[in-house]
């Protein structure tokens, strides 16, 4: 098991909920800072995977994501996210720091939260077949950034 301190174990407030699409699903994610907005929507898109309270901070897997622009930066950063669910072993996420934030290159780095996934113990929500630009968004605003996107269930 990971050396994980205890305030790395404590799980940020909820700040993101699904708004109806079409055929897949639109994550709506915000915090007081980008990065803040950026982990929320990491984790809003493992909560769509499965019921986040029943998923515990037993490792820490740590991914860099670098895009061209800010919204290249989230996808590539979901990816990432995602790609650590997708590899063998399965791992979900329940919490997700960002660790380095370079707006300058668009270049990150976070930290993920969680342990091996187990359909005993968590049960098995929607899968996400992939992030996508579509409708993609990022606002700044002071005190506020929202991130709007959309995955493909």
């Amino acid at each position: 098991m990971a050396d994980i301190s205890e305030e790395e174990r404590v799980i940020p407030p909820c700040k993101y909920e699904y708004l109806d699409h079409t055929a897949d699903v639109q994550l709506h994610a915000w915090g007081d800072t980008l990065e803040e907005a950026f982990e929320q929507c990491a984790m809003a898109m493992f909560a769509y995977m499965t019921e986040i309270e029943t998923v515990e901070i037993k490792e820490v897997k740590e991914i860099e994501a670098q895009g061209d622009d800010l919204l290249g930066l989230l996808f590539h950063f979901l990816d990432e996210n995602l790609f650590l669910f997708c590899d063998d072993p399965y791992f979900i996420v329940r919490k997700v720091k960002i660790t380095e934030f370079d707006r300058a290159n668009f270049k990150m780095k976070a930290r993920c939260y969680g342990e091996e996934f187990d359909l005993a113990k968590h049960p098995q929500g929607s899968e996400v077949k992939a992030i996508t630009y579509s409708n993609m968004q990022v606002h700044e605003n002071e005190g506020r950034c929202e991130v709007f996107v959309i995955i493909d269930i």
